[in-house]
């Protein structure tokens, strides 16, 4: 999904776009399109303008046509959250409950998933999640690496890989 299709621009084009044809009817003297459009408009691109400045852009979802194919079986929790973090998000990011009930949240710089892919790794299938982590610590994720084998669905394995600039990691929930 490119991100000048998310909702919030949607509503903010189609709210400033009423709202200037409102305008350019009003200076036209055409009241009888002015009202309606000016009045509609603006609270329309207010909205558009408010959900703009919570806006959290969809995860990446690698090889998605594979992920629709479900050659993988995987548990339906997995299957839900990858649909739920590959939406549009408005006031709170992707796994924010999640990573706040692992304690894995940090309120000024919390981690961000930027990516997931399901992948075959060892014969072994999994969903792998690439975390930029920000300001929590890697030795937090691995204190609770325990927690994540349950957490998100019954009888998970995860695995870490860290990155050379250990700013990011990637998490691999294998089912």
């Amino acid at each position: 999904m490119k991100n000048s299709y998310s909702p919030a621009n949607i509503i903010t084009v189609i709210g400033g776009s009423l709202s200037f044809i409102g305008m350019t009817a009003f200076f036209t003297e055409s009241v009888n399109l002015s009202v309606p459009t000016f009045f509609y408009g603006v609270p329309i691109l207010l909205i558009g303008l408010a959900l703009k400045t919570s806006e959290v852009a969809p995860a990446q979802l690698i090889n998605k046509e594979v992920f629709q194919i479900d050659k993988f079986k995987r548990p339906k929790e997995i299957t839900e959250l990858v649909k739920d973090v590959t939406k549009w998000r408005y006031g709170i990011q992707h796994l924010e409950s999640s990573l706040k009930v692992l304690k894995l949240w940090n309120e000024e710089n919390p981690p961000k998933l930027l990516e997931l892919e399901e992948i075959t790794k060892d014969d072994r299938n999994g969903i792998k999640m690439h975390f930029e982590i920000n300001s929590v610590p890697i030795d937090d994720w691995l204190k609770r690496q325990d927690r994540l084998n349950r957490f998100f669905a019954k009888g998970l394995e995860s695995e870490f890989i860290i990155n050379d600039n250990k700013k990011e990691l990637d998490l691999i929930l294998f089912y």
